[in-house]
């Protein structure tokens, strides 16, 4: 059985990508209908994210167009189509990278969700969130959590389930040792979600700025980065009493970046990889072989886990740092992103007036 509310207009304003390479785009669509299984959003913000540059640039084979982007996504149901569960209109709602999950794949029967063959990914084969309304299947949904402004919760759909849900999957001991390797976009949560996890926290930065806030964030330790490679391990060795990090959170997109942060790494120390970067990362075997080292790639999560992860910010004070926009700036603050000139998470607001109430 399906409901929707009452007053839903004909159009709606969004945001396109027509073709692989093709600029942002603001336009007017037709509000989406409803299929078997599906759930219409009204959606309230939506965050930009790096992985919007796999749909802008057509990095993934499954990339189709014209696309509406975003998969950082906060708004309320407004409509429930036939066999569409969980979900009723007025419950506050999330979409993350994880668009949607068939339920019989390998991957999705042993409960991986966000692996699964034959799903969507938002905003990349499935419109997104650069919109007033999206249509979304009834489990790719998540629940923000009462009280949670819709600024917070878009880049937790994505920057925070990345960064909470890759920390707790390391299963080390509390209070060991965790490094996070710049403080941006996923670094400041990071930091947090590391620190309230109860591990100690050595924050990587060249910014005095940045390092300030690290401190702030629930940082132990800050290692100015300004002196090179082999000084910042020795200064990591040296807080660590010669025992290195248990594990280094790479969130800066740099291969070599991260590849300098290998020597600063324990006994079993994984280096866990959250940033892209255009050049490779280099992995002596030398290094690998010694403390038994290990490198490993982490994506999002699926939707339970970004609703644990809201769930945990909620709980535990985790600040989400954005600026607001209005939706059809998306073009502006994807290239800000891109420049580093954000701090740290842009959202875009389909209501302008909605961005004086968060």
């Amino acid at each position: 059985m399906s409901s929707q509310s009452s007053d839903l207009p004909k159009q709606m304003r969004c945001v396109i990508i027509e073709k692989k390479g093709a600029p942002f785009t603001a336009t007017t669509r037709h509000v989406p209908s409803l299929k078997e299984g599906q759930v219409l959003v009204q959606v309230k913000a939506c965050g930009v994210c790096g992985g919007d540059h796999v749909i802008k640039d057509g990095l993934m084979p499954n990339a189709s167009y014209p696309r509406i982007p975003g998969h950082e996504v906060a708004g309320v149901v407004v409509a429930v189509g036939p066999n569409a569960k969980r979900w009723k209109v007025g419950d506050r709602v999330g979409r993350g990278w994880a668009g949607g999950h068939c339920f019989e794949c390998l991957s999705c029967r042993k409960g991986l969700f966000v692996h699964c063959s034959g799903g969507h990914v938002t905003g990349l084969d499935s419109d997104g969130g650069m919109s007033e309304y999206m249509v979304a299947p009834w489990q790719s949904l998540l629940a923000i959590p009462a009280g949670m402004s819709f600024e917070s919760a878009a880049p937790l759909t994505c920057a925070g389930v990345t960064t909470y849900n890759s920390i707790r999957n390391l299963k080390l001991s509390a209070g060991s040792w965790i490094g996070v390797q710049g403080v941006g976009g996923l670094g400041h949560l990071a930091v947090q979600f590391a620190a309230k996890m109860g591990y100690r926290v050595v924050v990587l930065t060249s910014s005095a700025d940045k390092a300030k806030l690290a401190k702030e964030l629930g940082a132990h330790h800050v290692v100015d980065t300004k002196g090179g490679a082999q000084a910042t391990v020795g200064k990591v060795m040296e807080l660590t009493g010669g025992e290195g990090l248990g594990a280094m959170v790479a969130t800066s997109p740099s291969g070599r970046a991260m590849s300098d942060t290998i020597p600063t790494l324990g006994v079993n120390g994984m280096l866990l990889i959250l940033g892209a970067g255009p050049d490779p990362i280099t992995a002596p075997a030398g290094l690998m072989i010694h403390h038994a080292r290990c490198i490993r790639g982490w994506m999002s999560g699926s939707p339970q886990d970004s609703e644990e992860t809201l769930q945990f910010a909620q709980e535990f004070g985790v600040r989400v740092i954005a600026e607001c926009f209005e939706l059809e700036k998306a073009g502006e603050v994807y290239d800000k992103m891109n420049a580093n000139q954000l701090r740290f998470r842009g959202v875009l607001f389909p209501n302008k007036d909605d961005i004086k109430k968060q």
